[in-house]
């Protein structure tokens, strides 16, 4: 899925296209998160009984990193409340590591080693989030720059 996300990300970027890196995934709302069984850098997100932000990105994808700031702000303004926020990519651990000392994500963040939970998620576009309610179903899906606070403040009452 890697090669296959890259050389979309580049036709879109060549384009001129910068909203998302390819096109919509499977309609999620209403469904439980599946387990998600990703290799955390860092402590391991607790997301049992807490509202969380999921959200698909990569080091290569531009519109990603323009998502990494707003996210960073939700989780700043929201985290005290017991928002978790979760950032996921399929690459490769130092790449990551190396990525987050320019670029810092100030919330979690975990390798899906072999994109299966990508390959689950049917994501075919990136950035993708998706808001978890307490319960464990997914309450929203979309793009993280579309993501809106109030949205976060209703599924945290």
């Amino acid at each position: 899925m890697k090669k296959y996300l890259a050389l979309l990300a580049a036709a879109a970027l060549a384009s001129g296209l910068t909203q998302s890196c390819t096109a919509a995934p499977k309609d999620w709302v209403g469904k439980p998160l599946p387990a998600l069984g990703v290799e955390y850098l860092g402590k391991a997100a607790d997301v049992k009984g807490h509202v969380a932000i999921v959200e698909f990105w990569a080091t290569w994808c531009p519109p990603c990193r323009k998502s990494i700031p707003h996210l960073n702000e939700l989780n700043k303004k929201f985290k005290d409340k017991g928002l978790v926020v979760i950032g996921i990519t399929d690459e490769d651990k130092n790449k990551v590591e190396q990525f987050r000392k320019g670029t810092p994500m100030e919330y979690n963040v975990a390798i899906d080693k072999d994109g299966k939970l990508s390959q689950q998620f049917g994501i075919t576009e990136i950035p993708q989030a998706f808001i978890v309610g307490k319960d464990g179903k997914i309450v929203w899906e979309g793009h993280p720059l579309e993501l809106k606070e109030a949205t976060i403040e209703e599924a945290l009452k």
